[in-house]
């Protein structure tokens, strides 16, 4: 769940709770594993040149051996750093990364907090290698957990100004920066789509 700030969602929350981000991984063991292993299944094996956008603390990346992570916030950089991560502070919108130099990319929970992901899709077109996988997991806006926080008075800090997406949305937004999507799981409000860069 690595926020990468397109201006809805302050990285400075990230900075100020990033212990209650990553303690969120401990205390929700079951979410988290099944969503790792939803992505393990639509995810191409990662090789050096994988990375993941919105790395956060680490929690993706780290077990399903990606080693590169862009993340705009320090405090979760750090930690992704101590789970093995080499970590480029950057924002989604501008990576410093050549055009073609990236097999994969990985964005969990990134989308809500974009003002417009499509400008982040086409950085990410942009440095994929042609033919290069893209998976996207995020929370759905009709699931469960996205209408208890659209709906919750009590929003969760992170979550609070999120967007949550259609899945039909996020294909046409995925269609609109140059991909086709090649598979989909999704289960408990929680979608992991792949695509190809064209």
């Amino acid at each position: 769940m690595g926020p990468i700030d397109g201006g809805v969602m302050p990285v400075d929350v990230f900075e100020r709770f990033s212990e209650d981000y990553d303690r969120w991984f401990e205390e929700h063991q079951a979410a988290y594993h099944a969503e790792l292993a939803r992505i393990r299944r639509l995810l191409p094996d990662p090789d050096p040149r994988a990375i993941e956008v919105g790395v956060g603390s680490g929690r993706f990346a780290a077990p399903l051996g990606i080693l590169l992570g862009l993340e705009p916030s320090l405090p979760l950089a750090r930690m992704a750093r101590c789970r093995g991560i080499d970590v480029i502070l950057g924002r989604g919108e501008a990576i410093p990364i050549r055009d073609g130099a990236c097999s994969s990319v990985l964005m969990v929970t990134v989308i809500c907090f974009l003002d417009d992901p499509v400008p982040v899709f086409l950085e990410i077109h942009r440095i994929l290698a042609p033919g290069g996988a893209l998976v996207i997991g995020f929370l759905e806006r009709e699931g469960a957990v996205a209408q208890k926080y659209m709906h919750d008075g009590r929003k969760h800090r992170f979550l609070s100004r999120a967007r949550f997406y259609s899945p039909d949305e996020v294909r046409e937004l995925l269609e609109s920066a140059g991909f086709f999507v090649t598979g989909v799981e999704s289960r408990a409000g929680f979608m992991v789509i792949a695509a190809l860069r064209n």
